[in-house]
């Protein structure tokens, strides 16, 4: 009987478990806001004050994504994930919010969605025995624009 610890070796690349997954998400969270701030500079709705800050701050995130990808041993390129025929996660190409790419992405559809607004409107019933016991409905307003 042995008292001996093991240690696994780092997973690296593609096998760094949840890694690459956690890290594409902050990306397409990143970049769409990076869209966003596009879009408000365009429209003339931000100074240059607010302007240098969106741009360090997404700098500086930009710069903590590509460090914890050298830290998980992953290509940058790699962060995205590939949907079929729903597109890719993130864009393939450069894009810039308002034009239209030759291949959709889901983040262009997140970033049309909120410059435009959806509204979800839903409304469950639980219920035992025939009678109704919880009743929730549910309004979500998802937008870019202030309400």
């Amino acid at each position: 009987m042995s008292n001996e610890i093991v240690f696994e070796p780092k997973k690296s690349g593609k096998d760094a478990g949840l890694a690459p997954l956690v890290l594409t998400l902050v990306e397409l969270i990143r970049q769409l806001m990076e869209a966003q701030v596009i879009r408000r500079m365009d429209a003339g709705l931000l100074d240059d004050d607010d302007l240098d800050r969106a741009g360090e701050s997404l700098r500086r995130l930009e710069e903590q994504v590509i460090n914890l990808c050298e830290i998980f041993e992953i290509d940058p390129a790699d962060l995205n994930i590939d949907l079929a025929e729903f597109g890719s996660l993130l864009p393939k190409k450069e894009y810039y919010p308002g034009k239209t790419a030759g291949e959709a992405s889901i983040l262009e559809l997140l970033d049309r969605l909120l410059h435009t607004g959806v509204v979800v409107e839903g409304s469950v019933d639980l219920g035992l025995a025939q009678l109704n016991l919880v009743h929730a409905k549910l309004r979500l307003i998802l937008t870019s624009q202030p309400l």
